[in-house]
């Protein structure tokens, strides 16, 4: 019964800690590398017809902003408080009609039927309890409601996001191995997986859509990024300076296949999870 609570309780310390401004620092970096994510999810809840969208794990709110620029309102949620409040201070800059809550998606008390379309881009893969999670998305949205999200495929198919780890193990032995029955980026790759955990959640006509984006980011800020994010990331803050050169100096060649000139261009092999919230009365 306490593991959960565990879980809760470092994903809160690591989004409001180290990972989260990580994201703050490189939110034009990030933000630009997922701009094909952005847009999908954007011109899905438009063909929708959505007017009320709730996105989830919103992080610095560049998804939630250009769905609110289009549909006209969306609220987003994240355990970041860094995060969002860098959000609501860039949405008051350009007058989007977009709300930022600072919360758990798997246990906020959303208003019922509140919205008609639920929306993440990378932002459900890290809940304890995803059941639990899903079941609270599904009474904050009215029957039939849309669920639309972008979810990592398995490390095998994604190369470029393990690329420092791999490079780094031999100098770091207490990297955490990924474990794909754990949160954690990989946590939605295995398709049936993520169906039952919908299913179980409330919610119908669940479909998988494999989608393969290209996505960029500037040379100049690869080793910013190989060094702020992900395990590595996390492992290098607390790292001595002699150690963390000798890792910089391994890990930069082995991105050298990504490289094009001033842009580092990688595949990004996602699935796009469509669903429908299950009318109460089927529920």
């Amino acid at each position: 019964m306490n593991a959960p609570r565990r879980s809760d309780d470092e994903q809160a310390a690591r989004w409001n800690g180290p990972a989260g401004h990580a994201w703050l620092d490189l939110q034009e970096v990030l933000d630009g590398m997922f701009r094909p994510f952005e847009e999908l999810l954007v011109e899905a809840v438009a063909a929708e017809g959505a007017a009320g969208v709730l996105d989830v794990g919103c992080g610095t709110g560049g998804v939630t902003r250009a769905v609110a620029r289009r549909v006209g309102r969306c609220v987003g949620i994240d355990l970041s408080e860094p995060m969002i409040g860098a959000a609501r201070e860039q949405a008051e800059r350009e007058g989007v009609p977009a709300v930022f809550v600072r919360g758990d998606a798997q246990e906020h008390a959303f208003e019922p039927a509140g919205f008609d379309a639920v929306v993440s881009r990378f932002g459900v893969m890290f809940f304890s309890d995803p059941v639990r999670a899903f079941t609270n998305l599904r009474g904050a949205v009215e029957d039939g409601g849309a669920l639309r999200l972008v979810v990592w495929r398995g490390p095998e198919e994604n190369p470029f996001m393990t690329t420092a780890e791999r490079a780094a193990a031999p100098f770091l032995p207490e990297l955490p191995p990924r474990r794909p029955d754990q949160p954690g980026q990989f946590a939605f790759a295995d398709p049936e997986r993520v169906r039952r955990i919908l299913a179980a959640g409330g919610w119908a006509g669940i479909e998988l859509r494999p989608v393969d984006a290209v996505c960029t980011l500037p040379e100049s800020e690869l080793e910013r990024y190989f060094t702020r994010l992900g395990p590595l990331g996390m492992i290098l803050a607390e790292a001595d300076e002699r150690t963390r050169a000798r890792v910089v100096d391994t890990v930069r060649p082995a991105f050298e296949p990504f490289v094009e000139g001033p842009d580092v261009r990688f595949t990004a092999a996602c699935w796009e999870v469509r669903a429908r919230a299950v009318p109460a009365k089927l529920s």
